[in-house]
């Protein structure tokens, strides 16, 4: 196959009511050189006119008449793209200068690769601790993983147009910001197509986290449908955030859980409980050892109370999901038993 000298890249930005930081996000794109082939902006029923702003910067607006999810947006602009590469980027982050040129060249050096994720960065927009914790976790976590990547990454991502036209795009029942581009990384795998880490890809998160947005956002849009998926494919990798040390953290935190309350009546479990905390510890000492480097030591001891409780709401949406998951699929089976028992009759 004779690769082109230059590969177009297609920006497409969905966005449903970007504030500020779709401003900003549309600046970084607009100081980008090499500038992108084109950027689609879809704008998905949005309410604070975003998509005006969009026109401002002389980019191409497409406007969903109501809020349809960023699956359908992404596809909506995948379908109007020319360029030779789709790179999915979400209105709360902000590209450096050289992103456009860093993608283009890994495509052209790189001709086995059917599609790539970044990274964010290690200096998030929002300095609240939640904000800075979340995306410092997601920095990490994605710089310490496999370049061999399972899953693709809506917010950095970039894909081959005739790839991603192959496959149908996102799945669009995903109504929400869910894991329609962890769904499409998974098809991506199941059809040989290799999607590459580059950790050196990186993009600024704007977003603000609070304790409510967040638990909503990672145990209803991420951490339940994730487990339907994993049951659906049975594939659970020994990568990202679900590597076998936390999957064993899990199990510690709910050890030490049980401990803790069985000390109320048996206080010589406190010994036990201590020592599960020290496991716990140490099996995510790498990561802690990070955010000293980052944030320093009182940040850090922030961190190993939040960094446990996602781990107890991880558990637990993979008891419920599991459960969920066989309920239906029992359901559907006794539904389709009784439909062949009719028909035979």
């Amino acid at each position: 196959m004779t690769l082109p000298l230059r590969l177009e890249v297609s920006v497409i930005i969905p966005v449903h009511n970007g504030g500020n930081s779709f401003v900003k996000c549309l600046s970084s794109l607009a100081a980008a050189a090499p500038a992108p082939y084109e950027i689609i902006v879809v704008a998905d029923g949005d309410s604070d006119n975003s998509w005006v702003v969009a026109e401002r910067f002389g980019v191409k607006v497409l406007r969903l008449p109501v809020c349809s999810g960023p699956a359908k947006a992404r596809n909506v602009g995948a379908q109007n793209a020319t360029g030779d590469i789709l790179f999915f980027v979400d209105a709360d982050v902000t590209i450096y200068p050289e992103t456009i040129g860093r993608v283009e060249k890994i495509f052209c050096d790189r001709p086995e690769l059917s599609a790539i994720i970044g990274s964010y960065d290690d200096e998030p927009g929002e300095r609240n601790f939640l904000s800075q914790y979340k995306n410092l976790i997601h920095h990490y976590t994605h710089q310490v993983a496999s370049e061999e990547a399972f899953t693709f990454w809506g917010a950095c991502g970039a894909i081959r147009r005739e790839v991603f036209l192959s496959l149908g795009g996102f799945d669009e029942s995903y109504r929400r910001p869910c894991i329609e581009d962890i769904e499409l990384g998974y098809r991506l795998k199941k059809a040989n197509y290799r999607i590459g880490l580059c950790k050196d890809l990186q993009v600024k998160h704007l977003k603000r986290w609070t304790p409510i947005s967040l638990l909503r956002a990672e145990f209803f849009y991420r951490a339940l449908p994730w487990v339907e998926l994993i049951w659906r494919d049975r594939t659970i990798k020994n990568d990202l955030n679900l590597g076998f040390t936390s999957r064993l953290s899990v199990v510690s935190v709910y050890l030490l859980l049980a401990t803790l309350v069985a000390a109320w009546w048996l206080p010589g479990l406190l010994v036990v409980a201590l020592g599960l905390s020290l496991l716990l510890l140490g099996l995510n000492l790498p990561v802690y050892r990070f955010f000293i480097a980052k944030r320093g030591f009182w940040f850090t001891l922030g961190v190993i109370p939040w960094h446990w409780f996602y781990y107890i709401y991880g558990g637990l949406a993979f008891v419920i999901g599991t459960i969920r998951h066989f309920w239906f699929q029992s359901g559907f089976s006794k539904i389709n038993a009784s439909t062949t028992s009719n028909i035979s009759q």
